[in-house]
């Protein structure tokens, strides 16, 4: 069973960090590309960032220069920094491939909120 497992994802106020951590145990992870995800609620499931195995990485637009993606193909976990956080950041976070999906993972949740 493919397991996508994410964490780091909390309450904070506007303006503060994150950093979420999603592990991918399996050895295909360094060939593949993987991405962050987010469903805010009432919303669809939206692409937030991705990062190939070469290093290119992609933002939306509406995280561009407040996100960074990073990946460690040798912990097979790829992280998602994200700075200046907004209300509107908040939603449930997911990791994935960015190609067809595997079954996605519970997600973590992450709240901005004075």
């Amino acid at each position: 069973q493919v397991q996508l497992v994410e964490s780091g994802g909390g309450l904070v106020q506007p303006g503060g960090s994150l950093r979420l951590s999603c592990v991918f145990d399996r050895d295909i992870f360094s060939r593949i590309t993987m991405g962050w995800f987010r469903q805010a609620p009432g919303k669809e499931r939206e692409l937030v960032a991705y990062m190939t195995t070469e290093g290119i990485t992609y933002y939306a637009d509406s995280v561009k220069g407040r996100f960074a993606i990073s990946r460690d193909d040798a912990k097979k976990t790829v992280y998602l920094q994200m700075n200046v956080l907004r209300p509107e950041d908040t939603a449930v976070y997911y990791c994935n491939t960015r190609g067809i999906p595997y079954e996605w993972g519970q997600g973590a949740q992450v709240t901005v909120s004075s």
